[in-house]
């Protein structure tokens, strides 16, 4: 395969070249979409939805505080803030303001934007704050004093990187970064994991393990659970295979002897695995998506007695699990819908009951536990008609309502329903169906991802009511393979050379969306990211009769090259190596920057991006359109220069980017 490519310059992230053909595209979308009322009344009734003074404030206890990041109109970068469980539960909270990140920006004449901090435990007094310039991935790591709400004098501090950091203790992180050549990995992470001393230079930092270069990432973190304290290294392998080493006291590591595809994680004398492959053990075979609970000490004994907590059935997943004090709170799902239970250890094994509060058609989300401390934990449940309720209770006790977001849009006469498809080798493939009454026959909006084992479960998005339910469009969620709405083997049946299903699954809910006359070809557009955007290029390409206009953001397109381009080289584990002929092949059949050609009848398309995205490069898009420009077909482009993988930094340009989206789609679809 030649990699003659004509529009390799757009690689060039911020060349001026390359910079001034997006200013051109852009420059002509903008002037076709957002010219008139409909668009800027759609953009201002979005970042109200944004901004809302009344949503949730969801937060994330450490120590005796509860923990919130807000954003509105007031504060686009926003604040980070703390307030007590007495405080939160009163309709206005008093917060305690520990970072604007507003006035820093002003005050230092930078971009930036908030990516979260580690707080060290116990005491919660120092952290370490993560801020990024425009939304970038890579991010600046300074000490932050909690209590003074001021940055640390003379403390830790990391220039821009896509690093890896955490405290130790008061006076010792773990650090992974960009120490100079040879020491990030070819997906641009961190390969070398140190031990950082407080008061020392970076460069004196002790190495404590060091992966190979084509490694994902290496990790190094400390557990400082009282009568547990305990270290641990990771090594990310590819996306889904990883190693996990004990520290021992001599400063040697001792490897947790778990399948590599596994999900291992220990907490105080527990070691939980999650199988992704079967797994035999003393004769006995654990299927797929089995979670797996052992005794840590004598599992590094060598001892092998497992206890299954959890094992799949055709329709029912392991979504997640979150540990309290005495319990462990599991969340399934059954057909794509979320089902809550606790788990109690015991003299007698493990002890089982439900867990209230999963809505019948929507998901339920465990947003926080004090795992250290209590038994207490919060639950956030929605649906694709029901706002938000954030509830909190303790385990096996009384639950109360503490926050419920507003009404983004009126439900009355909406329903939702599941439907079921049946892809091209027979398997019923699951989608979601939300439409306001009144809808048949009008314009329809299909999602899908179907990548890295996420599930897309019901959830309720004020955007998309008011962009699209609240104007008679009817919206559909498939749930392809890929995802991991059935767990490990619903995502490991669609990879490398079987990718071929994600697209045929996703055809099949747009066929099947037809027959059942919920819609037409003429007025089925369809949206997704990332890897869904990904999914949008392939639906262009191989399946445009069935689609009446079609939105790419941030996607991979040029898989050729993807493994050459940023975090690129991470996903090989998903897509295969198009540097191996074999697995070329069938990459080279779906690849959407390969397979555009002049002569062919697509259907409207709009690509969107961000400049500052430096995890998917923005040249996937830039490329795919200069090529179908050139030959002369129906497509649009915009790139945010600000933004990351998001393709927005703050609300403002979070409400144009969806107004920009919903614009396109209403007015191609109902001409």
């Amino acid at each position: 395969m030649s990699d003659d490519d004509p529009y390799l310059w757009l690689e060039d992230v911020t060349g001026e070249q390359a910079l001034d053909w997006v200013r051109t595209q852009n420059a002509g979308t903008l002037t076709e979409l957002t010219g008139g009322e409909r668009f800027a009344g759609l953009r201002d009734e979005i970042r109200e939805v944004l901004d809302a003074d009344d949503r949730i404030p969801y937060v994330r206890r450490r120590g005796e505080h509860l923990y919130n990041f807000w954003q509105d109109a007031a504060h686009p970068r926003g604040l980070w803030r703390r307030t007590t469980l007495e405080q939160y539960r009163l309709a206005e909270p008093a917060w305690e303001l520990l970072l604007d990140v507003d006035a820093l920006a002003e005050a230092e004449g930078e971009n930036w934007v908030w990516q979260g901090a580690a707080v060290l435990r116990p005491g919660y007094r120092l952290g370490l704050v993560e801020l990024s310039r425009g939304g970038a991935d890579a991010v600046v790591v300074r000490e932050f004093d909690l209590d003074a709400h001021e940055f640390v004098e003379n403390g830790f501090t990391l220039p821009e990187a896509k690093a890896r950091v955490g405290w130790i203790d008061a006076d010792r992180v773990y650090v992974g970064t960009d120490f100079g050549e040879g020491s990030l990995t070819s997906s641009g992470y961190p390969r070398i994991s140190k031990e950082w001393r407080r008061g020392t230079p970076l460069s004196e930092a002790a190495v404590v393990f060091e992966g190979k270069p084509e490694d994902v990432s290496i990790g190094a973190y400390h557990d400082p659970t009282g009568g547990f304290e305990r270290d641990f290294v990771s090594r990310a392998i590819d996306f889904y295979r990883s190693e996990m080493y004990l520290r021992t006291s001599e400063g040697g590591l001792a490897r947790v002897d778990v399948p590599e595809d596994a999900n291992a994680s220990v907490h105080r004398e527990w070691l939980l695995v999650q199988t992704r492959s079967p797994w035999t053990v003393g004769g006995t075979e654990y299927p797929a998506g089995t979670l797996l609970a052992s005794l840590f000490e004598p599992y590094m004994a060598g001892e092998r007695t497992l206890t299954t907590l959890f094992a799949p059935d055709p329709h029912t997943s392991l979504d997640y699990w979150a540990w309290t004090r005495n319990h462990l709170l599991l969340a399934t799902l059954h057909d794509v819908k979320t089902e809550l239970r606790a788990l109690t250890p015991g003299q007698g094994g493990w002890a089982e009951a439900p867990l209230a509060g999963a809505p019948e058609l929507g998901s339920a989300e465990i947003t926080g536990t004090d795992p250290e401390v209590s038994d207490e934990y919060f639950l956030n449940t929605s649906g694709y008609t029901e706002p938000a309720t954030l509830t909190y209770g303790h385990v096996g006790g009384e639950v109360e309502i503490l926050k419920q977001a507003p009404a983004f849009f009126g439900n009355e006469g909406m329903t939702v329903a599941q439907y079921f498809a049946t892809s091209l080798d027979g398997t019923k493939i699951p989608y979601f169906v939300v439409r306001p009454s009144g809808a048949e026959g009008g314009p329809t909006l299909m999602t899908g991802y179907g990548g890295f084992e996420i599930p897309l479960t019901p959830g309720y998005s004020g955007v998309n009511g008011r962009g699209w339910l609240a104007r008679g469009g009817t919206y559909v969620v498939a749930n392809i393979r890929g995802g991991g709405e059935y767990g490990p083997e619903w995502h490991t049946q669609a990879i490398k050379a079987d990718r071929h299903k994600v697209y045929e699954d996703f055809a099949a809910v747009a066929a099947d969306l037809t027959e059942r006359g919920i819609t037409t070809p003429a007025r089925l557009g369809i949206q997704g990211g990332s890897n869904g955007g990904l999914l949008m290029g392939v639906m262009l390409t191989r399946y445009p009769e069935l689609f009446g206009a079609i939105v790419s953001q941030v996607p991979l397109l040029d898989m050729r090259r993807y493994h050459k381009l940023l975090a690129g080289a991470s996903w090989m584990a998903e897509y295969g190596n198009p540097d191996d002929p074999a697995e070329w092949a069938h990459i080279g059949e779906y690849s959407p920057y390969q397979n555009v050609h002049s002569g062919r009848d697509y259907p409207p398309s709009l690509f969107v991006t961000s400049t500052r995205d430096d995890r998917v490069h923005p040249a996937h898009a830039r490329k795919m359109v200069a090529r179908m420009r050139e030959q002369g077909h129906d497509v649009r482009y915009h790139e945010n220069i600000e933004g990351g993988h998001g393709a927005a930094a703050d609300n403002e340009q979070l409400a144009f980017k969806w107004a920009l989206v919903f614009e396109f789609l209403w007015e191609r679809l109902t001409r």
